[in-house]
C-alpha cells in the first residue's frame, strides 16, 4: 500500500460517524380493510354503449322541445301580426261601410236639391280620402304586399267614385236630356260596384288563403260592401234619380202618388179584409206584410208607412219607411217584433201609408181591417 493509497478519505463513513441520519426507511403499508376487494359502484357495470345511447336520446328529447317552443313563439307571433294589421282595416272597413250607407241615404232624401246633394256626396268623398290615407300607412304581415295593395285600390275607387257622381250631378242639373244624364250617372258609379269586388276578390280572399296556410285562426277578416243597393250602376236606377231631383213632376206635370194594396198576416199567409173579420194566428211569429204601390209617374222616396194594432189599454203601433219606388213599383214592408196583442177580443189593425210632396191623391193610403188574434189556427 502506498502513501497515496493511504491519504484517501471515506467520506461516507465520516458522515455516519457524525450523527447525521441515513435516508429514513419506508414506513409499514397500510392495511386493507378486511372482507375482500372495494365493491364498485352500481353504475359501474353499465355498458358505456347504453350510456352514450342514453346522452343521445336525452339530447334529441331537448332539441325536439326546443323546436316546439320556437314554432309556439313563431305562431303566436303570427297571429298577433295579422290582429294588429287587421283590426286597423276593420275600422276603415266600418268606416267605409257607413259612407256607403249616408251615400244611399242622402241619394233617397226627399226634396233634396241637386246642388245640395252633390256637396254632400263631397263631403262623403272627403271623408273616404282620409280613409285612403290611413291606409296607405298600414303595414301588413309578411307576403300580404299585394294584399295590402287592393286594399288601397279598393278605398280609392270609393272616393274616386263619389267625386265623380258629384261632378256628374252639377254638370246635369236642370236637364232635360235626362237619359244622357243618367248614363254618365251609372259609368261612374261602376267604380263603386268595383270597389266592393275588389276588396272581396283581391283582399279579404287571399288573406284568408294566407291565414290557412299559416295556421292562424281565431281573426276575423273585415267585410265591406260599399253599396246596400245592387243595380246602383246602371241608368235604370239613375233616371228616376235624375228625374226627381230635376223635377220632373212640377214641370212636366207628371203625377205623384202612392198605393196601398195588401196586408198580409204571417205566419200562413193570411190576407187581411176591409169587411170581413179575420182570424189571425199570434204566436212567436207574428208579423204583418205591407205592399205599397208607387201609383205614379217620378219616384218617390222616404215613403213612411204606420201599422196600429187598436187594443186597450195601450195600442200598439210600428213605423217602418221605405228608401224609394220607382213609377209602377211595389215595396213590400215587412213588420216584425211587434209586442204581445190581446187575445180572444175582436179588434181592428189600420195600416197608414203618408202622403209624398206632391201627391194629390191620398185617398187610397189607408185602410183599417178588422181581426181577432189566436193561438190556433194556420
Amino acid at each position: 500500500m502506498t502513501e497515496h493509497d493511504a491519504d484517501i478519505d471515506f467520506d461516507f463513513f465520516d458522515d455516519l460517524e457524525t450523527g447525521e441520519s441515513a435516508p429514513a426507511a419506508e414506513g409499514p403499508k397500510p392495511k386493507r380493510p378486511s372482507g375482500g376487494p372495494p365493491r364498485k359502484p352500481e353504475h359501474a357495470g353499465i355498458p358505456p354503449t347504453v350510456r352514450l345511447v342514453g346522452l343521445i336520446v336525452f339530447g334529441i328529447l331537448i332539441i325536439v322541445l326546443l323546436v316546439l317552443w320556437v314554432q309556439s313563439c313563431s305562431g303566436t307571433s303570427t297571429k298577433s301580426s295579422y290582429q294588429n294589421y287587421l283590426s286597423k282595416v276593420d275600422a276603415l272597413a266600418t268606416d267605409s261601410q257607413r259612407i256607403g250607407s249616408t251615400l244611399a241615404q242622402k241619394i233617397d232624401a226627399p226634396g233634396v236639391k241637386v246642388g245640395d246633394l252633390a256637396a254632400s256626396i263631397d263631403s262623403l268623398a272627403q271623408q273616404q280620402e282620409q280613409d285612403v290615407a290611413q291606409a296607405e300607412k298600414l303595414k301588413p304581415p309578411s307576403g300580404l304586399a299585394a294584399s295590402q295593395a287592393s286594399l288601397v285600390e279598393a278605398l280609392r275607387f270609393r272616393a274616386v267614385g263619389l267625386r265623380s257622381i258629384a261632378k256628374s250631378l252639377r254638370t246635369n242639373a236642370g236637364s232635360t236630356n235626362v237619359s244622357t244624364g243618367a248614363t254618365a250617372l251609372a259609368a261612374v258609379t261602376q267604380r263603386l260596384v268595383a270597389s266592393d269586388v275588389v276588396w272581396q276578390d283581391n283582399f279579404r280572399t287571399p288573406v284568408l288563403t294566407s291565414m290557412a296556410q299559416k295556421g292562424v285562426t281565431g281573426v276575423p277578416v273585415p267585410v265591406s260592401r260599399f253599396l246596400t243597393d245592387t243595380g246602383v250602376d246602371s241608368t235604370a236606377f239613375w233616371t228616376p234619380v235624375l228625374e226627381r231631383l230635376n223635377g220632373a213632376a212640377s214641370s212636366t206635370g207628371k203625377a205623384v202618388g202612392t198605393k196601398l194594396l195588401s196586408v198580409i198576416a204571417q205566419p200562413g199567409n193570411k190576407r187581411l179584409s176591409e169587411s170581413t173579420l179575420t182570424t189571425v194566428n199570434a204566436g212567436t211569429n207574428l208579423g204583418f206584410d205591407v205592399s205599397v204601390l208607387n201609383s205614379g209617374d217620378v219616384q218617390v222616396v222616404g215613403v213612411k208607412v204606420t201599422l196600429t194594432i187598436k187594443q186597450s189599454p195601450q195600442p200598439i203601433t210600428a213605423n217602418q219607411t221605405i228608401s224609394q219606388i220607382n213609377p209602377g213599383d211595389t215595396k213590400v214592408v215587412k213588420f216584425r217584433n211587434l209586442p204581445s196583442v190581446n187575445f180572444v177580443t175582436q179588434t181592428t189593425l189600420t195600416v197608414d201609408v203618408k202622403p209624398v210632396p206632391g201627391e194629390t191623391n191620398p185617398n187610397n193610403n189607408s185602410a183599417t181591417y178588422p181581426v181577432i188574434f189566436s193561438l190556433t189556427g194556420p
